[in-house]
């Protein structure tokens, strides 16, 4: 939806500034974790296993927004590499799932714990105000995310 100058409203501009700056952050926040190496598709999928459990292919597929031969190749990957193994269905013998690692595990911890220093980093060169600004604005952007999953 294009939006003249006239029409846009204060919560508008909210919006537009908040998520040009959003998508700055994570630009940043991608970057250093994908010094490791791995996509953020691949970290994506880890943590979704880490916190939904063993999946299969067209459940991750779908998830993740990609087509499922890409979420087969990428699984395959995340095997050989070792942060991922194929298990059987408890359910249904035949059916194949995907679930992480205790090593996929330990590659996500260390690429939170790579985000958090980073962004620490980042938090200490603002000023008092500034840091206080955003720990305020903490309750609010955790319950917009809380809104966003459940519209899913």
């Amino acid at each position: 939806m294009k939006m003249d100058a006239a029409t846009v409203t204060a919560t508008d501009e909210t919006a537009i500034r908040f998520t040009l700056v959003v998508e700055r952050l994570v630009r940043h926040l991608r970057a250093v974790a994908s010094a490791d190496g791995m996509s953020t598709t691949a970290s994506s999928v880890l943590a979704r296993l880490r916190d939904s459990g063993p999946q299969r292919i067209t459940v991750l597929a779908r998830s993740e927004g990609v087509s499922q031969p890409a979420l087969t190749q990428l699984a395959d990957r995340l095997v050989t590499e070792g942060y991922a193994v194929r298990v059987s269905s408890p359910d249904d013998g035949r059916v194949v799932l995907v679930d992480v690692t205790a090593h996929g595990l330990a590659a996500l911890e260390q690429r939170h714990h790579d985000r958090v220093a980073r962004l620490d980093a980042l938090v200490a060169g603002l000023g008092d105000d500034d840091r206080a600004a955003l720990e305020a604005a903490l309750p609010a952007l955790e319950r917009l995310v809380d809104i966003a999953a459940a519209r899913k």
